[in-house]
């Protein structure tokens, strides 16, 4: 479910050898109820992956009704509509379901507790989707990038190309997720989930602040010969957001890579092929 976002267009390119059936407007309109059974049924696909989703999370405390329809009850709604074909669903979530008060990474069970708007509904939508679909992965992610869409990596690096100087929050410390690596993990799972019911997180191997993300891309920018911005650090508390974020998530992925044997690359490694890719579109 989705077809414009950075992990569905990854998914699109990764997925050369399967059959995949990318779906947005007007196939499947999550703001409208009843429109995923419709596409469900209509394409009758092996498994479900809802890589769709609300995340301007600023966007989100101005428009709760519209973040909680797409995050929580369209995702309810997808799932309940994948379980009355018997199809497994894997559903795309957030570290933004945690607080940001735990100093270490994260496991599964770690306590939830969404600052904001967005974290708040993505959290219902994990509720709504294990209580619709026995057979669900609630798969935790966080901090996407690619060379598609809108992102913080692409952000920086159009934002070098004109900009002598950057500030960027270093408080924040995450998780960065390639969405390609995202989406190479998700394609070697078809083949080894067996459709049980459960959370995972998956990240990109490695934690960073968005400071430190943002001066790895100005080093690969360096390497490439090309114009380098300063990036100086501020607080979160200087950044002007309507949303709060939380300061650490870290997502322990360890669950993940036991059960199924498959870890994501470290991020530096694909921060680079990321910057290396927008470079070569200039």
């Amino acid at each position: 479910m989705g077809r414009s976002g950075q992990l569905a267009r990854s998914l699109a390119e990764r997925a050369s050898k399967l059959e995949l059936i990318a779906l947005g407007r007007p196939e499947l309109d999550l703001e409208c109820p009843g429109s995923a059974d419709a596409a469900i049924r209509q394409f009758g696909p092996h498994i479900v992956i809802n890589a769709a989703a609300y995340t301007d999370v600023d966007g989100a405390e101005v428009e709760p009704g519209r973040a909680f329809r797409i995050n929580a009850e369209a995702a309810g709604e997808i799932a309940s509509a994948a379980r009355a074909l018997d199809i497994p669903v894997i559903h795309l979530s957030t570290d933004y379901v945690f607080d940001g008060s735990v100093t270490g990474a994260l496991i599964e069970d770690a306590r939830t507790a969404p600052l904001g708007v967005y974290g708040r509904s993505k959290l219902e939508g994990e509720e709504q989707v294990s209580a619709a679909n026995p057979k669900h992965m609630i798969l935790r992610t966080a901090w996407i990038y690619s060379h598609f869409g809108r992102n913080f990596v692409k952000s920086i690096y159009e934002a070098a190309e004109s900009r002598g100087e950057l500030s960027v929050v270093a408080d924040q410390r995450g998780s960065p997720t390639s969405a390609m690596d995202l989406s190479d993990a998700l394609i070697a799972l078809l083949d080894r989930w067996d459709g049980q019911g459960s959370t995972y997180h998956l990240a990109g191997s490695g934690e960073a602040s968005r400071y430190e993300l943002a001066c790895e891309v100005m080093a690969v920018r360096n390497r490439l010969g090309l114009h380098v911005a300063k990036v100086e650090p501020i607080e979160s508390d200087d950044w002007p957001g309507r949303a709060k974020r939380p300061r650490i998530s870290i997502l322990d992925c360890s669950k993940f890579e036991r059960d199924f044997g498959i870890r994501l690359p470290e991020w530096r490694n694909s921060v680079a092929e990321v910057v290396q890719r927008l470079a070569a579109a200039r």
